[in-house]
Formats: C-alpha cells, sequence, structure tokens
C-alpha cells in the first residue's frame, strides 16, 4: 500500500480514540471546559449510559458567536497561544482536540451565550460534517449535547459494556471532578432521575460535607485532616484512619492543581507514609489535594490529561510521603477521637507463638529500654505538680487481663480493651526506630558463627543492604556461593529465627515492598524484631505492668495501629453499656 495523507475525518477519528474512550470520558471533557470557563453551575443529564445522550449545561463565561465554528476545529483553543503558555498551564483543557474529537464519533450540538451578546448561538455537528451557526435562544453559559456516540463507528461501540457499567464510570467521573472543585454546584441526572446533587460548598464545612457525600460520613468523621506546607508543595485533604483501609482501589482520590489524576509516584508516596500502619493487602483510603507552582509540573504527558510528570519528581515523593507520615504518627489513643477498632476489620492474622523461656529476660530487657525511650524523664519539682486522675487519661486504669490476650481497663468514659500483644508490638517498634536513628540497638555477638543456606540472589540483596543491617544488629558475610554467615546478631533474636528472617527479609527486598530509599531495609527488620519480643499470648502481667503499657501507647505514635494496621485497642462507651442492660429504661 503506498503512503498516503489519510482523509480528515479519519485523522479525527483516530484522535478520537485517544480521547473518547467511553461516555465518561466525553463527560469529563465537557465539564472540565464548563470548569474552564468559570462556571459556577454545572448540570449533566444523561441517557443510556451516555450512549443515546449526554448534555452539560454551565454558566460559565460562554462562547463568542463568532468563534463557535473555530471550536469545532482540531487544535484550536483559547487557552494556550505559545510554548510559554504550555509550560505554565492553569485550566484543565489546552490541546484543542476534546470536541472535534467528540463530534467525529457522535451528534454534536453547542449552544452558547456571552455577557454581553443580545441572544445565543447554535453550530451543529454531525459525523464530522458541521452546519451553520445560527441564532437561538440560550441564557450566559454554554450547553453541549452529544447523541448517539459512537454511531458511525461500530467497531468501537461494540467494547462498550452495559449502561449501568457506563453510567457508573460516567458517576464516578462527576465525583471526582466535584471533589476537585467543590466551590462549584453539580448536578447528575440519569434517565431523567436525579443521581446527585451538591450544592456550591461556600465554607470549610461545606466541603466537608461534599466528602462525606461522596465518599462517606464515616470517612470524615474518622478522617484526618492534613493541612501542610513543604517549600513550593502545599498538601491538603483528609487521610482515612488506617483501620478504614479496603481490599480495593475505588476511593484513592488525589488532585495535583485542581485537576484529578491517577499518578504512581503521588499514589506511591501515599501508600509509602501509610507503611508502618497498613493492614497487608489493603488500601488507605484518602481525598488528597496537592497545589504546587504550575511551572513545576508538566500535565501535557497523557492523552487524557490523567497523569502528569514533575520537574523534580523525587522531591515532590519526599514531600508527600513525608506529610503522610506525619500526619499518621498522630494516631496514638485519643479520649476524645472515636476508637479506630471500631471500623470493620479482616481478622487477625499475625499472632506469633509463645517465647521460650531463655526469651523472657531479653523481651523484658526491651520492654524497659523501650519504656525509658517511650516515657518522659523525671524532671525536678515534678512531683510538686499534681498528676491528672488515671481515669482522665485516654486508655485509664488497668483492671484485669482477658484469656491472656486483652488487658480490660476503665477511664472516665467507659470500658477500654487493648490487645496486649499489637499494643506492645508498636511501642517496640516505634522505640526501635528511634534507637535506629541514634545509634545501635543491642546485638549479641555468636560463639560460634551461623551459617544460613540461602539462594545466590538472596544474599546478593542483603549484602546490598548491609550497611543498614549492620545498623540493626546483624554482622554478615558470603561465607561461599549459597551460604551466608553471620557473626553477630539482634539480641532479642532466637538463632531458630535467624534463617526464616533473612530469606523473608531478603524477598521482600527483592519485591520492593516495605522499604524506601531513606531508610532502606531496616524498618522492615525492625517491625520484625518488635513482633517477634512482644508480650505474647498467655504472659501474665500485673497491674503495674498493664498501666504501664497504657501509658506507653498513649505517648507513642501510631499507637493505635500495629505494625500490620490491626487496630491496639476499642472503647464501650458507659452509654453502650447502660443500653446492652437496659439500665435508665
Amino acid at each position: 500500500m503506498p503512503i498516503r495523507i489519510l482523509p480528515s475525518g479519519l485523522i479525527d477519528q483516530i484522535a478520537a480514540g485517544e480521547v473518547v474512550e467511553r461516555p465518561a470520558s466525553v463527560v469529563k471533557e465537557l465539564v472540565e471546559n464548563a470548569l474552564d470557563a468559570g462556571a459556577r453551575r454545572i448540570e449533566a443529564d444523561v441517557e443510556a449510559g451516555g450512549l443515546r445522550l449526554i448534555r452539560v449545561r454551565d454558566d460559565g463565561s460562554g462562547i463568542p458567536a463568532a468563534e463557535l465554528p473555530l471550536a469545532i476545529q482540531r487544535h484550536a483553543t483559547s487557552k494556550i497561544a505559545s510554548l510559554d503558555d504550555l509550560e505554565t498551564v492553569g485550566t484543565l483543557g489546552f490541546r484543542g482536540e476534546a470536541l472535534p474529537s467528540i463530534a467525529s464519533v457522535a451528534r454534536l450540538r453547542i449552544t452558547s451565550r456571552t455577557a454581553d451578546a443580545p441572544a445565543g448561538c447554535e453550530i451543529g455537528v454531525d459525523g464530522g460534517e458541521a452546519g451553520e451557526p445560527r441564532a437561538a435562544a440560550h441564557p450566559v453559559g454554554t450547553t453541549v449535547e452529544v447523541r448517539d456516540l459512537f454511531y458511525n463507528v461500530p467497531a468501537r461501540r461494540r467494547f462498550v459494556r452495559s449502561e449501568a457499567t457506563e453510567f457508573g464510570h460516567i458517576a464516578g467521573t462527576v465525583e471526582r471532578l466535584a471533589l476537585a472543585a467543590p466551590r462549584v454546584a453539580f448536578r447528575l441526572r440519569h434517565n431523567g432521575r436525579e443521581i446527585l446533587d451538591l450544592p456550591a460548598a461556600v465554607d470549610e464545612a461545606a466541603v466537608a460535607a461534599r466528602v462525606a457525600r461522596i465518599v462517606g460520613a464515616e470517612f470524615v468523621a474518622r478522617a484526618l485532616k492534613v493541612e501542610q506546607q513543604v517549600g513550593p508543595l502545599r498538601l491538603s485533604g483528609w487521610l482515612g484512619l488506617p483501620t478504614a483501609a479496603r481490599s480495593l482501589t475505588d476511593l484513592l482520590f488525589c488532585f495535583v492543581n485542581g485537576r484529578a489524576v491517577r499518578d504512581r509516584l503521588l499514589a506511591g508516596a501515599v501508600r509509602l507514609g501509610y507503611r508502618d500502619v497498613l493492614y497487608q493487602g489493603r488500601h488507605p483510603v484518602y481525598v488528597l489535594h496537592l497545589a504546587l507552582d504550575a511551572r513545576l509540573v508538566d500535565v501535557n504527558a497523557h492523552p487524557a490529561k490523567t497523569e502528569v510528570r514533575f520537574r523534580d519528581p523525587r522531591a515532590v515523593h519526599d514531600a508527600v510521603f513525608r506529610a503522610v507520615e506525619r500526619a499518621l504518627a498522630a494516631t496514638r489513643p485519643d479520649a476524645a477521637v472515636p476508637a479506630a477498632a471500631r471500623l470493620d476489620l479482616p481478622a487477625a492474622g499475625h499472632a506469633s507463638p509463645a517465647p521460650g523461656p531463655g526469651r523472657v529476660a531479653a523481651e523484658l530487657e526491651l520492654w524497659r529500654t523501650a519504656s525509658a525511650a517511650a516515657l518522659p524523664a523525671a524532671t525536678p519539682g515534678a512531683a510538686a505538680v499534681a498528676e491528672p486522675p488515671v481515669l482522665a487519661q485516654p486508655l485509664g486504669q488497668a483492671l484485669a487481663q482477658l484469656h491472656g490476650l486483652y488487658i480490660l481497663a476503665q477511664n472516665a468514659g467507659g470500658l477500654i480493651v487493648v490487645d496486649m500483644h499489637a499494643a506492645h508490638e508498636r511501642v517496640l517498634y516505634e522505640a526501635l526506630k528511634a534507637q535506629y536513628a541514634t545509634a545501635t540497638p543491642a546485638a549479641q555477638w555468636l560463639l560460634e558463627p551461623l551459617v544460613v543456606p540461602l539462594p545466590e540472589h538472596e544474599i546478593d540483596i542483603l549484602l546490598e543492604a548491609q550497611a543498614d543491617l549492620e545498623k540493626v544488629g546483624f554482622e554478615l558475610e558470603r561465607l561461599a556461593p549459597g551460604e551466608l554467615v553471620l557473626r553477630r546478631v539482634p539480641a532479642v533474636l532466637a538463632s531458630g529465627e535467624i534463617a526464616p528472617l533473612l530469606a523473608q527479609l531478603a524477598r521482600d527486598l527483592a519485591g520492593g515492598h516495605g522499604t524506601h530509599h531513606l531508610e532502606g531495609a531496616a524498618h522492615r527488620v525492625l517491625g520484625t524484631l518488635a513482633c517477634r519480643a512482644a508480650i505474647h499470648a498467655h504472659r501474665r502481667l500485673t497491674l503495674p505492668e498493664m498501666d504501664t503499657l497504657l501509658r506507653q501507647m498513649e505517648q507513642t505514635e501510631r499507637a493505635s495501629q500495629c505494625n500490620h494496621g490491626r487496630p491496639t485497642w476499642t472503647r464501650v462507651s458507659l452509654a453502650e453499656l447502660d443500653q446492652l442492660f437496659l439500665r435508665g429504661r
């Protein structure tokens, strides 16, 4: 076949394949155009999942009648005029491709009026063939109607899913755009039935109400509010508590300068911020807005503009990661915050067996060390200051143990139940991290070097992280192909645990799980050490020991979740207890 110039209609349909993936893509482009036009109210009507009709009406600035024929031409736009403009794009759209692409695969009609025009103007396009503009009655703003989507591209229409599925994508698109622009009112109807009616949010309470309407009221009630400025980057929004994590990734909302994006770098940074508190296989819930200078982000990186590139990706990654990590560090027991364990969670799956007699002394020593790190040192004259009643403290006063697994305590509000292994694991982990940042944790030299057989590639991975492992307490080197020799190990490890621990650590490092370029492999090892050394099931504690653990939890970061994301405590209020026993009736 000879080289030839393609017909303009075919070129438009090829371009439409990149921009118009499904009906939701049309809704996205039209609503973004309305937002760029300064609309304060946007209404979308959809029929048959968007295949029969998509109508988007706004009260924005409108399109002058003389410019309507240009609006449906490829690469015609009012949003950029030069390369400099492209590098500082502040609008959601800018390429001038959406309307002509839609018009090439549907029947399109645009009606618009500007504030200074005596009447509106209308233009229609059928399968890429434009009609003549004509006068039409219309308020200030624009209405775009898209009918019979893909009617002239049967192959594309066959790939469209069911009406319910396609409308689900449309509803999700409108919800994301409504979260991105809370000051704009949105209404969505499907087949004449109202699905969404979101008034403009005029204050922070109204913004929170919109988030609650879309993401869920329970999310907002339990989420952590984030407002942090890191250099030129500002991060704001809501982070769901770790115990609100889900098996699906459908409630991850991320916006960059008001643009809804699905960015791997940002998603990875947020997930890394949750690394010490997220249950395995679960995904966090969040609504985060990232604002930075438009010159520091490239939005011209994806046909659908859902991905961006940052001029300094490492700096952005670290800023987001640190902001999320700092916010989650505050999730310690607080009497004013609902107990984390009230949210639905999978069953626990990481309980460790009871330790042997030789481990008890090491555990107690590590616990005492952790206590010293977690509790503030006494100061002169402190005894003269009245201590608050223990019942007023978030976790109250210990009463007893239950089945060797739970600590029962009472505070001013009711009954507190603490998972003693999970709670102690978090306290130890945070103490070990603090020690790691300042000095080497306790280690012991082996009387005889321990030879551990491992696959050669796993040995290579461990030796790459050798510096971090030495700071944790290991001293290791290659003895021979397939053999690693250890001469020093962390004091809290029993010899029988070392080989499986190293094998698991090598697999985690190979997969990139639980590591970060600033901390390397160390935190993974510290988490494992904390889990192994924490109080185990059926270990009998005295009441003073229980109270010591409760006070440590109250002063330990992230103490509302263990290292695996499980809740460490819950509360049953006096009102709930009264209801159980019908008191006051």
